[in-house]
């Protein structure tokens, strides 16, 4: 765990087992309570060639939006196992299916996907860890704090967190939980010239009453992940319950938490983007050639950085 005091400069190498120690005790500490699906499927055509789909979520309540390996064209019926059937219902023009699910010929709406999900789907795990999901993923890529399914990517930081460092800091910290579903966007890297332009995915993002009005009242505010800063700031700037579409940069900082935890993100991507608007540019940079000096592991089965 490498931990960075803005206001004195102060950089400590430390593990996690130590950063309750680093807390302020005054600080409300922000969860994202979103819960992982096994939104990764295998299926096939009627001539046995297979195609993989990640699903994103659902766009109405009998169709969901996916991501599709291969030609496929609307009207194309694909085989899954168990007496599943997906029919693809219009390809859009940013590449994505819209898709419809059956089981023995009865349209499932979305309840209905995510149990065939828990059946048939494999863990969504990042496109650079180039391995088949596992067993062991089914537990490692989800959070102690999981609670609403919907997410297709971890939010990563809440990773490091035990069942027995989770019931420390409830116990011993003011706490609120928000819920925003990590997209496959996150993994999208910065392609536009001027930052500006990037076309920042949507998620659901939800912040319940009582959590609001805890987050109105708090003096610090720390997050638990990139996610649960995004989703503060998204509340805290009146965007109530639309989707999350902020891009926070140099050119849009942070404004409404003073402190995160966060692992090392990948270059370009919006997340290391997101680390630069709190500490600076030219810092962040400093920081992560730090990290990689002191052999820290990055992304998602990574280290952690709490900033202060």
């Amino acid at each position: 765990l490498m931990v960075y005091e803005r206001a004195s400069n102060k950089l400590t190498h430390s593990t996690f087992k130590e950063i309750f120690d680093f807390f302020p005790p005054h600080a409300l500490v922000v969860l994202n309570d979103t819960k992982v699906i096994k939104a990764r499927l295998f299926a096939h055509t009627a001539q046995k060639r297979p195609v993989e789909i990640l699903l994103h979520h659902a766009t109405s309540p009998t169709a969901c939006l996916a991501q599709m390996r291969g030609k496929v064209r609307p009207g194309l019926v694909l085989g899954l196992e168990g007496g599943y059937s997906c029919e693809v219902l219009e390809v859009l023009d940013n590449g994505l299916r819209v898709l419809s699910f059956k089981h023995g010929g009865e349209l499932l709406e979305w309840a209905g996907v995510l149990e065939m999900l828990e059946l048939l789907g494999h863990v969504p795990l990042p496109p650079y860890l180039k391995r088949p999901d596992e067993a062991q993923d089914l537990q490692d890529y989800q959070s102690v704090f999981a609670k609403y399914p919907g997410a297709i990517a971890a939010p990563t930081a809440s990773l490091h967190f035990s069942q027995s460092a989770k019931d420390h800091l409830l116990k011993n910290f003011k706490h609120v939980f928000i819920t925003l579903h990590v997209g496959a966007g996150t993994f999208l890297s910065v392609q536009s010239e001027d930052i500006r332009e990037h076309p920042m995915h949507a998620e659901f993002c939800r912040s319940l009453p009582q959590a609001g009005l805890t987050l109105d009242e708090a003096p610090y505010i720390l997050c638990v992940g990139t996610t649960a800063l995004r989703a503060t700031e998204h509340y805290k700037r009146g965007f109530g319950l639309k989707p999350c579409e902020l891009f926070l940069h140099l050119g849009n900082p942070v404004k409404h938490a003073q402190a995160l935890l966060t692992n090392f993100h990948l270059p370009e991507s919006t997340l290391i983007m997101l680390v630069a608007s709190m500490v600076g540019l030219d810092k962040c940079l400093e920081l992560y050639k730090i990290a990689i000096e002191h052999h820290y592991r990055f992304y998602s089965y990574g280290d952690g950085m709490l900033i202060l």
